[in-house]
């Protein structure tokens, strides 16, 4: 990967440039990082340990929780390396490795969130078919075109970005690589270039989430006529899943759906896809779902089980060795 001039590296400026704000933003920032890492192994544990991998919905939040980690772990630590550092720098390789990976689990997290609607939609609007239609293999192969999806849009993003020519300056007016604000430092007319990032980054977002208003209309147009009871288990499910994609396509359209520019605004707005979004993510699937809750105490009683069993053991062992 040979950059064509004589760029060998990039300086971030970061969130902002006041030190104190920095070491706020670090505090702030590494306990939404532990958060982020936390939750999302809790859930993917309690689903792969229980028997709710079984089930479409729990099956897609469990991928939904491994992109949420890889995606995040992409941007978080090297954001939160940098605000204790003075000169914010990473190499040309670094930053197209960044935009790459970024845009790959990110474009991920997107077709899965897609999925997980069409699973409501399935077992809401066609009860009696949920079974066939949602049946393993279906999941797989979904699973399967959601990274296919994810790699097509990400190699196309960089594909845009690492034949650009980079002739100075180095500065990027943000805390992570992307495609609009390497395209401000190309040397050349980058206007057609803006279109097909639209069209690449913007559209996509813009359809998926049509696709995923469409999908909760039918379901809450379908739920009408539901007993009470069986609406609001309904509408719980729904809810979460709708409050997910609203904190993260919501400023992702914000960003990725305009003409080629930057905003000071967008590293603001960029926070919430980045790092709200994937932190908020289990306690929103948590806080009201009794199945989740239930397989996680199950897991946190096993574990306290099996140490209250091992520190048991160690007086004995101590005995015998005696």
């Amino acid at each position: 990967m040979e950059n064509r001039n004589n760029i060998t590296e990039f300086i971030l400026l970061g969130l902002s440039q006041q030190k104190e704000v920095e070491i706020l933003c670090f505090l702030l920032f590494l306990l939404c990082y532990i958060a982020i890492l936390a939750g999302n192994l809790l859930i993917m544990i309690s689903i792969t340990c229980s028997q709710l991998i079984n089930q479409p919905m729990y099956f897609f939040l469990s991928f939904l929780s491994l992109s949420d980690l890889c995606y995040t772990s992409t941007v978080i630590p090297k954001l939160i390396i940098d605000l204790l550092e003075e000169k914010k720098t990473i190499s040309y390789n670094g930053c197209m490795t960044q935009l790459f990976t970024m845009h790959f689990f990110g474009g991920i997290e997107v077709f899965i969130l897609t999925g997980m609607a069409y699973d409501r939609y399935v077992a809401i609007c066609k009860p009696l078919h949920y079974t066939v239609i949602m049946g393993r293999r279906r999941c797989d192969a979904m699973i399967a075109a959601s990274c296919a999806g994810g790699f097509l849009h990400s190699f196309g993003q960089f594909l845009l970005a690492v034949f650009l020519p980079y002739c100075g300056p180095n500065e990027i007016d943000h805390y992570f690589c992307d495609v609009y604000p390497l395209l401000k430092l190309a040397c050349t007319d980058t206007s057609r270039i803006g279109l097909l990032v639209i069209a690449n980054s913007g559209v996509m977002g813009l359809v998926t989430f049509g696709v995923l208003l469409i999908s909760y209309t039918v379901i809450l147009y379908t739920i009408r006529s539901y007993p009470k009871e069986n609406r609001n288990k309904a509408l719980s499910t729904c809810s979460s899943h709708i409050t997910v994609v609203v904190f993260f396509f919501a400023p992702l359209l914000f960003i990725y759906i305009r003409p080629a520019t930057t905003l000071p605004e967008d590293k603001v707005f960029a926070l919430f896809y980045t790092i709200v979004a994937p932190m908020l993510n289990p306690l929103i699937y948590t806080l009201r779902n009794m199945e989740m809750n239930s397989a996680i105490n199950k897991l946190c009683s096993r574990i306290m089980g099996r140490r209250r069993n091992r520190l048991k053991d160690i007086p004995a062992c101590h005995h015998r060795a005696c």
